[in-house]
């Protein structure tokens, strides 16, 4: 069954749909047919409540966990909620303003970027992820020292004092004398510039015949930079709050939350996976096994994209909690963060 079939379903199936899966997230327990018996705005027998739970089951939407329990939405049962039943509710003047109120009073735009993502956490009750762009360092220098007639080490300087060194494998022919040419041309030319803009530069220089150096020393030059254009180019995922995610329901689920906390630990994955939410015009969810990175937890991850002053996207901010998320409250509260970043950064 799938979203377009919710038309399809009798007005009393969408109601005793809706009860199970807005106790499930409650209260995180199956919920039987006696529970929603009691709900007087449902008005049906134990019996009726049974035969309508069972018809979700075999659709899919519903299971049973145990053969005397009550019912639990699927993974499928909740995607149909998400998309075709949540109402969602705007944070709260208090949620809203805690958000704004971190993201003014911290400090450099990193520090602010953490303190705001700790503070939806908090918020939400979830482990709050955000994958924050890495600038470009600022050349100040590069050079070449010898290793072999092969190969050299890369040195680069940044504007801000930092230091990276790369081996590089060496063009036939290229001598002691010819690297220190090419380190000369890079602290007179392209001094000042990111790698990215450095390289640029240099390629369009070289191609013009205007610079001070031959094709091959410029093919050399350009192969060092392209390596560090795209080392800070790689986005940082900070993640904030995991502890929030051993709460009280945590000891009946405890592989679970073992298994999500390792999961954790493979920060490339979930920045591929937070990566998907970059095109999104609002909060992305993910849900359990639709995404394999999650399928052994059954965690569900909810994200939206931040933007530059350009209007690009910058970074993705999101959380990390059990399928049984408060979708209807924290999807809204995950695009006000990712809305008060957006401002940070114009």
């Amino acid at each position: 069954m799938n979203s377009q079939s919710i038309l399809e379903m009798s007005d009393r199936a969408r109601a005793v749909f809706r009860l199970v899966v807005e106790n499930y997230i409650d209260n995180g327990a199956p919920v039987g047919s006696r529970t929603l018996s009691r709900l007087a705005a449902l008005n049906l027998s134990s019996a009726s409540i049974r035969n309508v739970m069972q018809d979700l089951e075999e659709a899919g939407l519903l299971a049973a966990p145990h053969i005397s329990a009550g019912r639990i939405p699927t993974e499928i049962g909740l995607r149909l909620f998400v998309d075709a039943m949540m109402q969602v509710a705007e944070p709260s003047a208090e949620e809203r303003a805690e958000i704004e109120r971190r993201s003014a009073n911290a400090g450099p735009i990193e520090e602010a970027i953490s303190s705001v993502t700790a503070t939806l956490s908090g918020l939400s009750a979830c482990a709050g992820i955000v994958l924050v762009p890495k600038h470009e360092p600022v050349l100040r220098q590069l050079g070449f020292v010898p290793l072999s007639g092969r190969q050299a080490m890369a040195v680069l300087v940044g504007q801000d004092g930092s230091v990276e060194n790369r081996v590089v494998d060496l063009p036939s022919g290229v001598t002691p004398s010819l690297l220190i040419e090419i380190g000369n041309y890079v602290s007179e030319r392209l001094a000042g510039l990111t790698l990215s803009e450095a390289q640029e530069r240099m390629t369009a220089e070289v191609s013009a015949g205007r610079a001070a150096i031959d094709r091959a020393a410029g093919d050399l030059i350009a192969r060092g930079l392209a390596v560090w254009s795209r080392d800070g180019a790689r986005p940082v995922l900070i993640v904030r709050g995991q502890a929030r995610l051993l709460d009280d329901d945590a000891t009946a689920h405890l592989e679970r939350v073992r298994q999500l906390l390792d999961e954790l630990e493979g920060k490339e994955e979930i920045a591929r996976l937070l990566d998907l939410a970059r095109d999104a015009s609002a909060a992305r969810i993910f849900i359990g096994s639709e995404n394999k990175l999650f399928a052994l937890s059954g965690s569900s991850v909810i994200a939206a994209p931040y933007r530059g002053g350009d209007g690009r996207v910058v970074g993705v901010v999101g959380v990390i909690g059990p399928t049984r998320l408060n979708y209807a409250r924290i999807v809204p509260m995950v695009d006000f963060t990712a809305q008060t970043l957006s401002r940070l950064m114009a």
